[in-house]
């Protein structure tokens, strides 16, 4: 490796200005910036320009040349599966013109100011940080022309940036990457307006299938594998874990059963007799609303995770149970009948078109349904983990988060120290799903390191207390109502779905679902229906509810999808043509044409929904999969689409149910479209994976609750699907890769669609509608 006089470095500043300081040192700073000073006038900021939820974006890229010619790329995203890691990283080689074999990337800590927004969430990595990124790196590329062309004496027109060197094109004389870095970094900073930005004909790793069996050309040296894919499969990779520092504790806490409650009193005694236990620590909770705060309880801290668990197993522990107030009470069998109750009942009007009473009561027959969906946990493979070190005023912790910044503002105020003296690195995730944006863990871990300063201390998450714990996917009643002229045709549409809001865990109970919750799939919803009406009653939280992959995606396409279905066989229609029917023609539906939709976060004037492209994935996914073909009894073809983060998914399954209720997949057909892609391989495998949890969903996962408490311990209990449950053929189809639309999501828009098309399919096969998930055991006769 190089000096640091030797190293070209693009980091964080102004877009418009250059680090003087850095420039003497040999050190070239180059911005990737939204700047909002130079952004467009706009009455409102979107996607990177504005982050949901108040956040303020100031992405910035990071990418250091050594003089050896290694390309470093500092990556501020988590890797949790989905391959960011790779993908960003890709698209700054690409632009700058480096060799693969010469790229490296390192991870950056948490640290917003410096690297702009960092929580890795609602699957806009990508289409938040392409441009960026690929800024930053033509900014390099441009600053080592330049600096070749110095070194050569010749106008900078003639120096072209191959494959990691410049190239003087008259005479083919070159200058390696790593030969040009340091009279590069002397460079003034070009403007963003200057900048060339390679044409999509010059790719050579964006939107290539990425994997060995590519052949290369000797110019190409080699094609971007999954950066951490060996250390994966090797067992080298590390996790939250798997970091290990001298003298460390390790420690787990015992946290009140039930969601509110506070710790009444404790009988240590036994614990502290367990071999290696060192300190027994009682943790104060924030009560409600939590927020990210820990839930508070004891903490047995020791030398092995062994004798911590063993010394809690040997706590006697009262709580006070009337702090919880109505959450000591939780049934959730009792809450779902009180949640189909209330859904018979007008609740807040969120969409309104045309005349629902007049045209349910003219319709030649009605139709109606009210589907289920329980809590569910995340359940990731990693439990949480984090560990923190606090020294000399200063603490370090390891962790696997998606929100770096959150875990590190939340660690300075609850040890009331300046946020640069707290340094918050990320590990790999081994599983996410908007778990790991909630760092109530790495609290836990500051809190007891603030109690043994000088050694670091771990905290280690039980699967026990991962699903005791967790932040809940929402449970939800959805109830539909339909009326239909003579020829099936929908005439009226209406809607009422009950869930808690996400808004419980940070404010008082708002009881009513927020802007952007109805805005995933509900008040969004794109039939072409004369009379809608959409209602949100009542709703209270009494578990912590968290975003979900998905989030509220999730029950209202498992609702929306089933009813067209059902709509369409009480018309006796097909129901892939019902359904085109219903999305009606090709058209663009501006997301603040209907009562101010929430549109993840965009532009909507970039980011329609576009009823061409929902056909489109329909149409192709059913192609496919054949639809229409003679099939045998116990064997059906099923059908859902949706549009989510601003993409689109449909699918096509294909199954068969026995006589004794086996359900068996053949087949998974999904049409993706997410506009311009950037990755193939690594979208195919997202496709892949959100089936796979989708009919984890559908078949098995829930959670329930018993006078507050969370019933189901590990995964004897909290099912997950196992091999025998994977479809045996699955293909994706990937659609509309074109420059002409805006890059939209790929992390979560596949799971939405993947249970309502698995229940349709159920239900072409055996007759048995379901309504209620998970399926269970619904499908024995």
């Amino acid at each position: 490796m190089s000096s640091h006089h030797d190293t070209l470095l693009l980091a964080n500043v102004s877009r418009r200005h250059f680090l003087k300081g850095m420039a003497a040192s040999g050190a070239l700073v180059v911005a990737a910036r939204w700047d909002l000073a130079f952004a467009q006038d706009e009455d409102e900021q979107y996607g990177a320009d504005a982050m949901p939820h108040g956040w303020v974006d100031d992405p910035n890229v990071f990418i250091r040349i050594d003089e050896d010619g290694t390309v470093t790329v500092i990556n501020h995203r988590a890797e949790m599966g989905q391959g960011i890691r790779t993908s960003l990283v890709m698209v700054a080689a690409d632009e700058l013109g480096a060799n693969w074999d010469s790229v490296r990337v390192e991870q950056a800590p948490g640290d917003e100011e410096k690297y702009g927004n960092q929580n890795t969430d609602g699957s806009r990595s990508m289409r938040h940080w392409f441009d960026p990124m690929r800024r930053a790196a033509a900014a390099a590329r441009t600053m080592l022309e330049q600096a070749a062309a110095e070194q050569w004496n010749v106008p900078v027109e003639e120096c072209r940036a191959g494959v990691h060197v410049v190239v003087h094109t008259p005479s083919g004389r070159e200058l390696g990457f790593g030969e040009l870095a340091a009279a590069a970094s002397q460079l003034p900073v070009p403007e963003r307006d200057t900048l060339r930005l390679k044409p999509r004909d010059e790719w050579r790793y964006i939107g290539q299938m990425t994997g060995p069996s590519q052949e290369v050309s000797a110019t190409d040296m080699a094609r971007p594998l999954a950066i951490d894919g060996e250390d994966i499969v090797t067992g080298r990779a590390v996790y939250g874990a798997d970091v290990i520092l001298d003298g460390m504790l390790y420690a787990v806490i015992a946290r009140p059963p039930v969601y509110g409650a506070k710790l009444a009193s404790v009988d240590d005694s036994a614990a502290r007799e367990v071999p290696g236990v060192v300190e027994v620590v009682e943790i104060e909770g924030t009560g409600q609303p939590a927020a990210f705060a820990p839930l508070g309880g004891v903490a047995i801290v020791a030398e092995n995770t062994w004798a911590a668990i063993e010394g809690r197993r040997a706590l006697e522990i009262e709580w006070d149970l009337q702090a919880a107030g109505d959450n000591a009470a939780y049934d959730s069998a009792t809450y779902r009948q009180q949640l189909e109750e209330a859904a018979l009942a007008p609740g807040q009007v969120i969409r309104n078109k045309g005349d629902i009473d007049t045209a349910l009561a003219d319709a030649a027959s009605q139709v109606e349904a009210t589907y289920y969906m329980p809590h569910l946990a995340h359940a990731t493979m990693e439990p949480p983990a984090a560990l923190a070190h606090l020294e000399d005023g200063r603490i370090t912790v390891w962790a696997p988060v998606q929100a770096p910044q959150a875990a590190r503002d939340d660690v300075a105020g609850r040890l009331d120290l300046e946020p640069e003296n707290v340094t918050i690195n990320v590990t790999l995730l081994g599983g996410g799903f908007g778990r790991k944006s909630k760092p109530d863990f790495v609290q836990e871990a500051a809190i007891l390191a603030g109690k043994f300063e000088g050694r670091p201390v771990r905290v280690q998450w039980t699967r026990e207390d991962d699903i005791h714990h967790d932040y809940f996917h929402a449970v939800s009643v959805d109830r539909l109502e339909a009326g239909l002229n003579a020829e099936g045709k929908a005439l009226g549409w209406r809607h009422r779905t009950l869930s808690p809001s996400i808004g419980s865990l940070f404010a008082p109970d708002p009881g009513h679902k927020q802007g952007f919750e109805l805005g995933m799939g509900f008040n969004t919803m794109p039939f072409d229906i004369p009379a809608v009406r959409l209602e949100n009653p009542e709703a209270l939280a009494h578990v912590r509810i968290g975003w979900f992959r998905a989030v509220y995606n999730l029950p209202h396409a498992f609702a929306i999808q089933s009813f067209a279905a059902e709509l369409a066989a009480s018309a006796e229609r097909d129901h892939r043509d019902y359904l085109l029917d219903l999305l009606g023609p090709a058209r663009q539906i501006d997301p603040r044409d209907i009562d101010e939709a929430w549109n993840y976060g965009e532009d909507p004037e970039r980011y329609p929904i576009d009823i061409g492209r929902l056909r489109a994935v329909v149409e192709t996914a059913t192609e496919a999969a054949e639809w229409g073909r003679e099939l045998p009894d116990g064997r059906g073809l099923g059908l859902a689409v949706h549009h989510s983060f601003v993409s689109y998914t449909a699918i096509v399954f294909d199954v068969e149910v026995d006589e004794a209720g086996e359900l068996a997949i053949h087949s998974a057909d999904i049409a993706f479209d997410c506009g311009p892609q950037v990755n193939p391989e690594r979208i195919r495998a997202q496709m892949e994976g959100a089936c796979i949890m989708g009919i984890g969903i559908a078949l098995h996962n829930e959670i329930t609750a018993s006078e507050g408490r969370i019933e189901q311990d590990n995964f004897h209990q909290y099912l997950v699907p196992r091999m025998s449950h994977a479809p045996q053929v699955t293909r994706v189809h990937l659609i509309n890769d074109t420059p002409d639309v805006a890059m939209g999501g790929v992390g979560e828009p596949g799971l939405p669609p993947v249970a309502p098309a698995l229940c349709n399919a159920i239900f072409a096969a055996t007759g048995k509608r379901i309504r209620r998930l998970p399926i269970g055991n619904q499908l024995a006769s």
